[in-house]
C-alpha cells in the first residue's frame, strides 16, 4: 500500500470524552505507524459552552452536575485525570479560541505541532485546572510548547485561522456528526462517534488496510 488509510478526527477540545480518547489516538497511531494518517479536526459542540451546559443540565444540577457527570466519566481511566476545579471554578466559556489557535498552528508550521499542542492544551484544562478559553491562558501554552506568539498572531488577525476553523465545522454538519469524538474512515463510508473501544478502532482499521486494493464500492 503507497498511500496511508486516511482517517478524519473530530473532536471538541472541551469534551471529556475526547480526553478519553486521547490514549487511543496516541495507540492507534503507535500500532499502524506511517500505514494510518490521523487527520485532526474539530467539531462545534462547546462553542457556547455555558449556554449548551445550561440548557442540557438546568434540570440536573447545572454547571455543579456537569462538573460530577465529567469527574464520573473519567473515573476508570487513569490516563484521563480531571481537575477537581473543572466547571466549578475554572468554567471555559466557549472551545473555539482554541480550535482557532491550533488552526494558525496548523497553518503557520503543520499538522504535527498543531496535534502536539493541542494534547498540551487538553493537559492544561483537564489536568492543571487552566482556562483555556482565555487568550492569555494559549499564549502561555505556546510559549510553553517552544511557539512564539506573534508568528502566530497574523493569522488570527486576518482571518486565515478562522477561515480554516469554519471549514471543520462546515464539514462537520456535511458528515452530519453527531458530536465528539468522531472517527471517518473509508471516504466518509464508516463513522465511529463517542466512547469507542481501542479493539474497536483498531479492528476497523485492520479490516480496511486488508482490503484497500481489492474493494471498492458496490455503488
Amino acid at each position: 500500500m503507497n498511500s496511508p488509510l486516511h482517517i478524519d478526527y473530530y473532536s471538541d477540545i472541551l469534551c471529556v470524552w475526547a480526553w478519553i480518547a486521547q490514549r487511543r489516538v496516541d495507540e492507534l497511531q503507535a500500532q499502524w505507524g506511517q500505514r494510518v494518517e490521523i487527520r485532526h479536526r474539530f467539531v462545534d459542540v462547546f462553542g457556547d459552552s455555558h449556554g449548551r451546559i445550561e440548557r442540557q443540565w438546568a434540570d440536573r444540577g447545572g454547571m455543579d452536575g456537569f462538573a460530577a457527570h465529567v469527574s464520573h466519566a473519567v473515573e476508570p481511566y487513569e490516563s484521563a485525570p480531571v481537575h477537581a476545579e473543572l466547571w466549578r471554578t475554572v468554567c471555559p466559556v466557549s472551545s473555539a479560541p482554541a480550535h482557532r489557535v491550533l488552526k494558525a498552528v496548523t497553518l503557520l508550521t503543520g499538522a504535527e505541532s498543531a496535534e502536539r499542542l493541542g494534547v498540551a492544551m487538553r493537559e492544561a484544562l483537564f489536568r492543571d485546572g487552566r482556562d483555556i478559553a482565555q487568550h492569555t491562558e494559549l499564549m502561555a501554552i505556546v510559549c510553553e510548547q517552544g511557539g512564539e506568539p506573534h508568528h502566530i498572531q497574523p493569522l488570527l488577525d486576518d482571518g486565515r485561522a478562522m477561515a480554516a476553523l469554519m471549514d471543520d465545522y462546515q464539514t462537520s454538519k456535511q458528515h452530519n456528526l453527531q458530536g465528539s469524538p468522531s472517527w471517518i474512515m473509508n471516504d466518509g463510508r464508516q463513522i465511529l462517534y463517542g466512547n469507542v473501544g481501542y479493539r474497536v478502532l483498531s479492528a476497523n482499521v485492520e479490516e480496511l488496510l486488508r482490503h484497500a486494493q481489492d474493494e471498492a464500492s458496490w455503488c
